[in-house]
């Protein structure tokens, strides 16, 4: 039993070990990896020339503090709506200073807490409300140092009635409604370290790096160039910078420039090249990369181009050089170009069919429904008649022929009928004398 109590607090204690080391771990790589990336860039390079990775940033320009106390300052301010929109400075206060009240009335009245740079509480104390106080006020901090600039916003109302007071926040700003004659405090409050804290010491505190990475290597494995200290430690890294191929301006931190100059670019240079900008006291961690490709080497002829013989120059006219402009597109957009071309294609064969089917079904409609034939002297009526079945010709042929069967017959017969009878008249004269 003891046995098993001792190997679960053993197992207990590597577990949290292990834990332990590997947050020590990310911590210290966490320089590099927690960067944000704020630009890429794709340079392209013939072989054997020179080029230049800019990275200049005006915030990590570095310069002894002269004035240590106004780096940092906050300000409160208020705007009235009447007359036209007035902007009023309630009260303004050093890291190191006194405050420094604007309008005699507030005089006693309005304050900030006098350790609000140590705690980070730049609240507005406004003592026996009025309703000439109504209006928006805002807390501004400022660091001059850090180029960091935040405001606050707040609307601060006055009623006569205490059922009305209340403190919402209305999507862009806390609203305060107070009762006439009572003390508010409208908030302010950052407790950032670089509000509340301050180091003597600044160039620890800024530090700038270049990383190489070959093609298919990763991030977390690049190879590190050159470290760069405000306080002008640079510590180089391979035979690069030993050889006075990569180089970096003595005057970075002053200028803000930390480019990277690269001569006699190989072949073996190619991949990608990234800049590290670290100010730990500001809180600025930004990282700008490059991917840097090197194609053949220029080709520099020795002999001019002699022109063709059919060609006529003017000598004294100076001929103006030819240049052909190439854009290529991004590799990472590449892709884009082949699928435009194959979705218009679609397209275009998509109409062609439509236009064929079209044309198809009125042929088809034509064919089924024929126009009638205008034939001059002849009616509708009288061209229907002669549209027959050949079954109903048969039938009505048999039909005349018993017909004009049937006539004869009676013609016959009537011209039996009708022959003139032949008169006796010596027959006729006896009955007469008699």
């Amino acid at each position: 039993m003891r046995e098993d109590v001792a190997l679960r607090v053993l197992l207990l204690i590597h577990i949290s070990a292990g834990c332990f080391f590997t947050a020590v771990s990310c911590q210290s790589d966490g320089s590099s990896s927690s960067s944000v990336v704020v630009a890429g860039y794709n340079v392209s390079a013939p072989a054997g020339s020179k080029i230049v990775l800019q990275c200049v940033s005006t915030r990590m320009v570095w310069t002894i503090d002269k004035v240590m106390d106004r780096q940092r300052v906050v300000h409160w301010d208020m705007y009235r709506e009447e007359p036209d929109y007035a902007v009023e400075r309630v009260v303004d206060m050093f890291s190191a200073g006194d405050q420094r009240i604007y309008n005699s009335y507030n005089q006693n009245r309005v304050g900030l807490n006098p350790t609000a740079f140590k705690d980070g509480n730049f609240s507005l104390v406004i003592k026996d409300v009025t309703m000439n106080d109504r209006g928006l006020y805002s807390c501004n901090l400022h660091h001059l140092y850090c180029h960091l600039y935040e405001t606050v916003r707040v609307q601060l109302n006055v009623t006569k009635s205490r059922r009305k007071e209340q403190r919402f926040w209305d999507g862009h700003k806390a609203v305060y409604v107070v009762l006439l004659g009572s003390t508010v405090v409208l908030p302010c409050v950052n407790r950032r370290a670089v509000w509340t804290d301050w180091s003597s010491e600044e160039e620890d505190q800024q530090v700038v790096h270049w990383d190489h990475q070959s093609p298919g290597v990763r991030h977390d494995q690049a190879d590190r160039l050159v470290d760069l200290y405000a306080s002008g430690e640079q510590r180089s890294y391979g035979p690069l910078f030993l050889q006075r191929k990569m180089n970096i301006s003595n005057h970075a931190f002053s200028v803000g420039d930390f480019s990277l100059a690269i001569s006699d670019l190989q072949p073996t240079d190619r991949g990608t090249y990234s800049c590290h900008l670290h100010h730990h006291y500001c809180g600025l961690h930004e990282r700008r990369e490059f991917q840097v490709t090197v194609e053949l080497p220029l080709i520099q002829t020795t002999q001019p181009a002699q022109a063709l013989p059919s060609e006529e120059k003017d000598a004294t006219k100076a001929e103006s050089p030819r240049v052909i402009t190439v854009i290529l597109p991004d590799q990472r957009h590449h892709f884009l170009l082949p699928l435009g071309y194959v979705l218009t294609s679609f397209l275009l064969l998509a109409f062609v069919i439509l236009i064929i089917i079209l044309i198809t079904r009125r042929r088809r409609a034509k064919e089924f429904y024929p126009q009638a034939s205008v034939r001059s002297g002849r009616s509708c009526s009288s061209s229907d008649e002669f549209e027959m079945d050949v079954s109903d010709v048969d039938v009505c042929c048999q039909e005349e022929r018993r017909f004009d069967y049937k006539n004869n017959l009676l013609k016959e017969k009537a011209h039996v009928n009708t022959q003139p009878k032949v008169i006796d008249l010596d027959k006729e004269m006896q009955k007469f004398s008699k």
